[in-house]
């Protein structure tokens, strides 16, 4: 029986249609399929957000909240088969295919991808989160359940057996262990390669979550973060893999692999700000020669040191800023911070208004593709007279007369296209400086007040407590 689980997503679309369309995973685009839009990544992901923008209070491309993780734009579905079930990929993709029509019905806007790259087959499925008709759908526990009591029902009807004490509940067998023991792999050992393999293309925690879910890892989230593999019958707390997977630990790793330290030589004039962190640096690198501190490790497969110890990394890569852009007090560092914000909240202003004018010119560019459409056709039904004055009436509006002016909103839309294009990439780098300053920030007020080497060395203490009495038992 299929094991099924869903994956709200909030800022990612684009990308996880990507990752669910690789050529190299569907026999080069053999087993995928859309419905309601083309199954194509970026075509998918615009013509989700025409619907989108239709139905909700929000814009498919509204830039990230500062805090929080926004509103589902979309919904992934994973229908993951055992090799026990001798499921073909033509099968797996028919399920996934009438999955959607039974589940959402005729009018969801769904892109499904059955992936054969693993001994298990699985189908990925990524929906937006409303219907052509304005129906909402929800990611929460009652519509999985309702997910994996169709997936049973569809996998009955198509001769599939589900084993009585697993119906509804959607819990695959443990194909994947049968797969590690033969690597003889750990599960801890797997969790740690695929962060690994992940952390260099994320932007962020939520998305590092996201993406180890979309590959059937299994994320809780709550005062800790716990993983558990696919087969593996336990979570795992990722602080449990090593200090480096630490919820900190990962933050500082995707926050600052882009920045570098120490590229940056110290400025002639000293400040009080800068002699700060060169204290507290040689301070770390001494408790890291001596293992009086919690050895973290910056890159996981070298030796630990002095010069491999996450915690001297992230201060030398946030001295690096403050050098790179001669910061020499506190003062200035919240100014930094403040400008930051306010051109952060000033650019989501402006990419909101650029984003609705586009949702504008795309629905004018739409009227006037099907006035030129139906303008083609001998003979016309009531219907098609009405749609067809009132594209007219929308073009006459809009000034759009003849071809010159339909060339004209064409140029004008491509253009904005581009120039939303740039501001979000432009906005994603003035959101990570203003995460980066904001660390900084925080950071320096602890070295100013004492705490971060009392901090590591109370660590390092209880850290070798917990360890004496795990011997003890």
């Amino acid at each position: 029986m299929p094991y099924c689980k869903c994956i709200a997503i909030h800022t990612t679309v684009e990308k996880s249609l990507r990752y669910i369309l690789d050529p190299d995973k569907t026999e080069s685009l053999l087993y995928t399929t859309s419905i309601n839009c083309i199954t194509d990544a970026e075509s998918a992901c615009d013509q989700m957000g025409l619907v989108y923008n239709q139905s909700a209070r929000d814009h498919f491309d509204s830039p990230p909240p500062l805090e929080g993780k926004g509103s589902v734009k979309a919904i992934h579905y994973i229908q993951s088969f055992s090799p026990d079930d001798n499921v073909t990929p033509e099968l797996a993709h028919k399920i996934a295919m009438t999955m959607v029509r039974k589940n959402f019905g005729d009018d969801a806007q769904a892109v499904i991808a059955t992936h054969v790259d693993k001994d298990h087959l699985h189908s990925h499925i990524i929906i937006c989160s409303y219907s052509l008709s304005g129906q909402k759908y929800y990611a929460n526990k009652e519509s999985l359940r309702q997910f994996r009591q169709n997936s049973d029902g569809v996998c009955k009807a198509f001769g599939i057996e589900i084993h009585p004490n697993l119906e509804g509940k959607g819990r695959s067998v443990d194909h994947y262990e049968w797969e590690q023991r033969k690597k003889g792999t750990s599960w801890k050992e797997q969790i740690r390669q695929i962060i690994k393999e992940l952390i260099g293309s994320v932007n962020s925690l939520d998305e590092l979550l996201q993406a180890l879910e979309e590959r059937d890892y299994e994320v809780k989230r709550g005062k800790y973060i716990s993983i558990k593999a696919p087969g593996q019958e336990r979570f795992v707390r990722t602080k449990t893999l090593g200090e480096e997977y630490t919820e900190e630990s990962l933050n500082t790793r995707i926050l600052y692999k882009d920045i570098g330290a120490g590229s940056t030589p110290m400025q002639d004039e000293p400040s009080q700000l800068r002699a700060a962190y060169v204290a507290v640096i040689g301070d770390i690198r001494i408790l890291a020669e001596q293992r009086k501190k919690v050895p973290r490790k910056r890159i996981i497969t070298a030796e630990y040191s002095a010069d491999n110890d996450l915690d001297v990394y992230k201060l030398s890569a946030q001295l690096s800023v403050i050098n790179k852009n001669n910061i020499s007090s506190i003062g200035e560092l919240e100014g930094q911070v403040s400008r930051r914000k306010d051109f952060y909240d000033k650019q989501r202003g402006e990419i909101n208004d650029l984003i609705e004018e586009h949702n504008r010119l795309v629905s004018l560019w739409e009227q006037v593709q099907e006035f030129y459409e139906l303008s083609k056709k001998d003979e016309l039904s009531d219907t098609d007279k009405l749609r067809k004055a009132v594209c007219k009436q929308a073009m006459e509006r809009n000034d759009i007369l003849n071809s010159a002016d339909v060339d004209t909103l064409r140029r004008n839309l491509n253009s904005l296209s581009k120039r939303i294009s740039g501001m979000k990439e432009s906005l994603g780098k003035c959101r990570q400086q203003y995460e980066v300053y904001s660390d900084i920030r925080d950071t320096y007020y602890k070295i100013s007040k004492g705490d971060y080497l009392s901090n590591l060395v109370e660590e390092e203490c209880k850290r070798r407590e917990q360890t004496k009495k795990k011997l003890k038992r």
